[in-house]
């Protein structure tokens, strides 16, 4: 299925272990995960205990199910345990999707296109070997070709056609 980012969703869980996320229902003024992603469909996370004084937090990639309204950890970026499952403990924790900065590409303030460092990083590593992010196999352009990008400046509309 899809990646997909979805703006105001955000759940509560309490569940704890390393496995996945069992939802609870959306917090006030959110919506829920079930309103925004079909079954498989992945998406970004971040999650934490909501309890002070608890370091226990984790963003990364997971799997919507709709059978157990539930959210897979399939890859951790970062978080309390590095980029291992957190073990999380009893308690109310806070999940919701969000857009992680080493994935973004952005333009500023002054309409020139910011790709993270991480991001190119890995287009420029992995272009052409057909692992990991292959710009190859996205759309036919070379990861080399988005780099020239990084700076550019645009005025008026930017228009992408599909092919």
């Amino acid at each position: 299925m899809a990646l997909l980012i979805k703006d105001r969703i955000k759940e509560g869980t309490t569940t704890t272990g390393t496995g996945d996320i069992t939802l609870s229902g959306a917090s006030a003024t959110f919506k829920t995960f079930s309103s925004a992603l079909a079954d498989g469909d992945t998406t970004y996370y971040a999650i934490a205990h909501s309890v002070t004084g608890v370091d226990e937090w984790e963003v990364g990639v997971g799997t919507y199910t709709v059978s157990t309204n539930s959210l897979s950890r399939d890859t951790i970026f970062e978080g309390s345990n590095s980029s291992s499952p957190v073990d999380f403990s009893a308690g109310v924790k806070n999940i919701f999707i969000t857009y992680p900065s080493d994935r973004a590409v952005y333009v500023d303030a002054s309409g020139a296109v910011q790709p993270t460092t991480t991001l190119m990083d890995t287009i420029k590593a992995n272009d052409g070997t057909g692992s990991g992010v292959d710009a190859d196999t996205v759309d036919g352009i070379q990861g080399a070709d988005i780099a020239l990008l990084a700076g550019a400046t645009f005025t008026g509309a930017v228009v992408a056609q599909s092919t």
